[in-house]
C-alpha cells in the first residue's frame, strides 16, 4: 500500500473504537500481571548473573553470556512498559522504577529513551518526526536514498543483508547514545542518570573481569552484547519497517496513523512473550498506557473495528515480517545502486 493511496478520514474513529475499549475494561491496570512477570524477569536476571559465577573460569560462559542477553532484553521490555504508564498510574513510581531497571539493571538511559519513543509514537514511520526512520545508517525510503550521504550511503545499497549484522552492534549503540544524551540540557536528572549508567558499566564490566581472564572475557562481552543486540532488533523491527513511511504531504487521524503503519505478528504464547507484548504492535500503539495482557484480548475488537471502517489491519508471522522489512530495505536503497 502506497502512501500516496492514504487519505484523511474522521477523527471521531479513534473516540468511537476508544470507547468500545473501555467497556471492555481493557484498560484497566494488571498489578497480578506485572508482579508475577516482575518476579519471574528479575529472577531470569539474577538466576543468569548466579550462574555466571558459578560456572566460573570456562568457555561454557559463551552459553550463559547469550542466557544473559535475553535477560537483558526482557528487563528491557520491562522499561518499555513502564516508559508507557502501563503498570503504575503514578508517573513518580515508574520513572523511578524506569531508573533503576534501564539505567542501572541494562545500562540504558530511560529518559533518553522514553522521549525517543514518545516521539516515535506520536509520528510512527513518518520521515520527519519519527527518530526510529531517521538515515543515520540505513535509509527507510527512496527519499532518504536519493539524498544520502557518507555512512548511510555506503551501506545503502546492500542494507538488506546487512541489517542482522549491524544488529550485533545495537546494545553497544544504546549505551552510547545514552551516555551521549547526558550532554544535553533539556535530559532531566542527569547527574543521577550518569551516576547510574556509570554505576552499570563499572558492575558490568567488573564482574565481568573479576570472573575471567581477559580473553575469556572479552568474548563473554562480545557475545552478551551481540545477542543483546540482535534480540531487540528482532523485537521492534517487525512491527513498522516495511510498513507505509509517511512524510508531512500525508494527512492522517490518529487512528490511521497509527494503524496503517504497524504491523501485527502472529505466533502464540511463545511469540508473545518474546516479544513482549510488541506483536500486538497495532493494538499497542493506539492505546500505549494498555497492560501488554490486555493486548490480545483488544485485537478481536480493534481488528473487527477497523473492518468497519475500511482501514487496512495488517498482521502475519515473526519470519514473514522479517521478510517484509529485509524486501523494503532492500527496494528503497535501489537508487543507490543504480548511481
Amino acid at each position: 500500500m502506497g502512501t500516496s493511496t492514504i487519505t484523511a478520514q474522521r477523527g471521531s474513529d479513534f473516540a468511537r473504537l476508544s470507547r468500545r475499549i473501555a467497556e471492555a475494561g481493557l484498560l484497566d491496570k494488571r498489578p497480578g500481571y506485572y508482579t508475577a512477570r516482575i518476579g519471574l524477569v528479575a529472577a531470569l536476571f539474577a538466576g543468569s548473573w548466579a550462574l555466571f559465577a558459578t560456572v566460573g573460569d570456562s568457555w561454557w560462559q559463551v552459553p550463559v553470556a547469550v542466557l544473559l542477553a535475553v535477560a537483558f532484553a526482557q528487563v528491557t521490555l520491562l522499561a518499555h512498559d513502564l516508559a508507557h504508564g502501563q503498570i503504575s498510574r503514578s508517573r513518580r513510581t515508574s520513572r523511578a522504577a524506569g531508573l533503576l531497571v534501564g539505567n542501572l539493571a541494562v545500562g540504558l538511559s530511560y529518559g533518553w529513551w522514553m522521549d525517543k519513543h514518545t516521539r516515535h509514537h506520536a509520528n510512527p514511520n513518518h520521515e520527519e518526526h519519527d527518530p526510529d526512520v531517521a538515515p543515520d545508517i540505513l535509509v527507510w525510503s527512496e527519499r532518504q536514498a536519493e539524498t544520502a550521504r557518507g555512512i548511510a550511503r555506503f551501506i545503502g545499497r546492500r542494507q538488506a543483508f546487512l541489517f542482522f549484522p549491524l544488529l550485533t552492534l545495537e546494545g553497544i549503540n544504546l549505551k552510547v547514545s545514552s551516555f551521549r544524551a547526558l550532554r544535553r540540557p533539556s535530559l532531566k536528572s542527569r547527574k543521577l542518570e550518569g551516576l547510574l549508567l556509570a554505576a552499570h558499566v563499572l558492575a558490568y564490566v567488573g564482574a565481568v573481569f573479576l570472573v575471567l581472564p581477559a580473553g575469556k572475557a572479552l568474548v563473554f562481552l562480545a557475545v552478551h552484547q551481540a545477542c543483546y543486540g540482535v534480540y531487540l532488533g528482532c523485537t521492534f523491527a517487525p512491527n513498522h519497517k516495511g510498513m507505509p513511511v509517511l512524510t508531512a504531504e500525508d494527512e492522517l487521524d490518529f487512528l490511521r496513523r497509527q494503524v496503517l503503519t504497524s504491523r501485527n505478528v502472529r505466533g502464540g504464547r511463545l511469540v508473545n512473550t518474546a516479544l513482549g507484548g510488541l506483536n500486538y504492535q497495532i493494538e499497542h500503539h493506539l492505546f500505549p498506557s494498555m497492560p501488554t495482557a490486555n493486548l490480545r484480548r483488544a485485537r478481536p475488537i480493534v481488528r473487527e473495528y477497523c473492518a468497519e471502517i475500511g482501514v487496512d489491519y495488517v498482521e502475519c508471522g515473526l519470519f514473514e515480517s522479517w521478510g517484509q522489512a529485509m524486501r523494503h530495505l532492500h527496494e528503497v536503497g535501489r537508487p543507490l545502486r543504480i548511481r
